[in-house]
């Protein structure tokens, strides 16, 4: 038995384990003497991996399936996104005026389109389509069924990465920013931008290593001090521009001096567009968060919605408006490296018309939720990595445990901020190109799932969109190449550790649940000694069936009398790694059947010899036909793609693993 014939069906997560692996590998009960170092690593160990989740049970983050004790309402869970979405409001005005000038406020405008009537409706249908929280890489993986789906999963995981350690640098640098900029802070910390941001990003990964929960009353706090803060800065500033006609008589001179009509306007703010994507993060985190809002599946997606809806009303309003104000009220030589207006305009605004004590306090607001919307990215990472790559086989083990992470998500953060010298502009390019990227998967998804689900009509807006962001993100990478070639370094490292963990991590046992049906249990209870005749099936007929028979008596002098029970694996999916296997017993042409499905047909058959063992206490056999021929390299790369492979010596390994005693070892014979 060497391959099995290979088909599709949709993908459904099996049920945590409910068999005892650990009575599957006996374990070495001997403690030898140990010295202080070799305490102390242990200590350090234990301690690093405080809180690894079984390793037989289904990982799917930490929001899957939420107790409804940790539920809240709508409006408390959109502040929890909002420290990410609302936090840009302290970089993204200056960004705006140094990419467009002038032009800045109807840029803004377009992009505030986009908001409404692109990335809003791309979430709504974002979020009715995945109530667990899985998002638009959920609805990639299951229109792409197989390996295809996990492949695009594992590159886009790269852009997500991308996303979330960009947020994390780059509200970083700009908390520093604040600091540094503030009137009250010693001239002596001019230039050390880089290590207070290092300092920072270390602060926040000391928050995670000690333990990090969600503080959805935090969020509530900080979003509700820094919209009232931002009312009032962006409200005394929108004052000052509507006392001072000159003001607007000068910006509204220099804008027609640079461009000349309304199409030449709309054109240059098309191209510039890109670069004011920042304005657009948080749609994915809102969906990510979705198992936080209360209520069954129906109410949770429409407060998921209404989630949506309320963040994109509140940040386009903000974004308008601030725009305005700042590019008519403050010098365009401000906004450039070394102003005092760079990556923090409206604290600009807040230091020039209130100041310095309100100023102050508006930068200390800011500098929380920054700071904040750093924490959230970084939960974002953890609860992103256990939803997909250990359910793959594609992550080590000790990538389930928080702190590990921490540890590497950190350090790569410390990295992309000495390679952008912790500078808030240069990194908006590779921070658009993650947003941007993770918008127009969305939107490809919603297209795909709406034509294939025959909703045709649905599908064109939706796939309008998506040829919109689809320019975003070309028209952004060619103009800022460093965003893409990081998210490919990221893509690069996922897949080569994917690669590298699931074939160390082949021969594990992969099985999260047996279950026998009553007539597979009747024929195991019926049998003397259990003997399984291993049998690729095809035509399954009478002819295969007496066939294999008369083998298992040539190879291994075994009578049909003796109690036979045929074994046959199909392999439905092998690109899953873990699998249930409900095994059903037949009859056929006078010869009795055992039948399951799994990824890969070594693991279920030493999974299910070593459920059969400890359920009946008896040893089984199971006998193959040695029929492989070839390169050895080639039967590997058929078991880690196709599930097959040479099934006779990697059962026996896979044994050798999960249990250590021979003399407990279910029993592989080779003819």
């Amino acid at each position: 038995m060497r391959t099995a014939h290979t088909r599709t069906h949709p993908h459904t997560p099996a049920p945590a384990s409910d068999i005892d692996h650990g009575g599957w590998a006996a374990m070495n009960t001997s403690t030898p003497q140990r010295t202080g170092s070799a305490r102390a690593e242990s200590a350090l160990r234990g301690w690093l991996l405080h809180g690894l989740p079984r390793s037989d049970a289904r990982t799917t983050g930490p929001h899957h399936e939420e107790a409804p004790g940790h539920q809240h309402s709508w409006w408390q869970v959109m502040c929890l996104t909002g420290v990410d979405y609302f936090s840009t409001l302290g970089y993204q005005p200056g960004i705006a005026a140094l990419a467009a000038g002038a032009l800045s406020p109807v840029a803004t405008l377009l992009l505030v389109a986009l908001t409404l009537f692109g990335a809003l409706p791309t979430y709504r249908a974002v979020a009715r389509e995945s109530p667990n929280g899985l998002g638009s890489l959920s609805m990639l993986e299951n229109l792409l069924p197989g390996w295809r789906g996990k492949l695009l999963v594992l590159f886009l995981l790269g852009f997500v990465a991308t996303a979330f350690i960009v947020t994390i640098t780059l509200s970083a640098a700009d908390a520093t920013a604040h600091v540094l900029h503030n009137p009250f802070v010693p001239e002596a910390l001019t230039g050390w931008q880089v290590p207070v941001t290092l300092v920072l990003i270390a602060a926040l990964g000391g928050v995670f290593l000690l333990g990090f929960g969600e503080a959805i009353s935090i969020a509530v706090v900080l979003v509700a001090l820094y919209l009232a803060l931002n009312v009032v800065v962006v409200g005394v500033a929108v004052e000052h521009v509507l006392t001072e006609p000159a003001l607007v008589g000068r910006w509204h001179t220099t804008l027609t001096t640079e461009h000349t009509s309304p199409i030449a306007m709309i054109a240059v703010s098309l191209y510039v567009m890109p670069k004011l994507a920042l304005g657009l993060s948080g749609f994915e985190t809102g969906v990510a968060v979705m198992p936080l809002v209360k209520g069954d599946p129906a109410r949770r997606v429409a407060g998921a919605r209404k989630l949506l809806t309320t963040a994109a009303l509140i940040m386009s309003g903000f974004l308008i408006t601030s725009s305005f104000a700042t590019t008519v009220l403050i010098p365009h030589e401000e906004f450039a490296e070394g102003g005092k207006a760079n990556g923090r305009a409206l604290a600009y605004l807040a230091h020039e018309f209130l100041g310095d004590w309100f100023g102050t306090a508006y930068d200390v607001s800011t500098i929380a939720i920054l700071w904040f919307a750093g924490a959230s990215a970084l939960a974002g990472l953890l609860n992103i990595v256990p939803r997909y790559l250990p359910r793959y086989g594609m992550a080590p083990d000790w990538s389930r445990a928080t702190r590990p992470m921490v540890l590497v998500f950190t350090a790569v953060s410390f990295a992309i901020t000495l390679f952008f010298n912790a500078d808030v502009e240069s990194q908006g390019g590779a921070y658009a190109t993650g947003v941007l990227a993770l918008i127009l998967s969305a939107a490809v998804a919603v297209t795909l799932s709406a034509w294939t689900a025959g909703r045709r009509r649905a599908a064109v807006p939706s796939g309008v969109i998506s040829l919109i962001f689809a320019y975003a993100t070309v028209a952004n990478i060619i103009e800022r190449p460093d965003g893409l070639v990081i998210a490919l370094l990221f893509v690069l490292a996922i897949v080569i550790t994917s690669l590298v963990s699931r074939a160390t991590r082949s021969t594990e046992l992969r099985v999260t649940r047996i279950s026998l049906d009553d007539a597979a249990r009747r024929f195991i209870n019926e049998a003397g000694e259990i003997h399984l005749i291993a049998n690729e099936p095809h035509a399954r007929d009478c002819k295969e069936y007496v066939d294999k028979a008369r083998e298992a008596w040539e190879l291994h002098r075994l009578r049909t009398a003796e109690g036979l029970i045929f074994l046959e694996v199909t392999v439905p999916d092998a690109s899953e790694f873990e699998s249930e296997l409900r095994v059903v017993g037949e009859e056929r042409h006078g010869f009795r059947v055992l039948r399951m499905e799994s990824p890969t047909i070594a693991n279920s058959i030493a999974a299910l010899l070593l459920y059969l063992r400890d359920e009946t206490g008896k040893t089984p056999h199971v006998y193959y036909h040695w029929a492989a021929e070839g390169n050895p390299i080639g039967a590997l790369l058929r078991y880690l793609v196709f599930g097959g492979g040479d099934i006779p010596p990697l059962t026996r390994e896979v044994l050798r693993q999960a249990e250590p005693d021979p003399v407990r070892r279910p029993l592989v014979h080779v003819g």
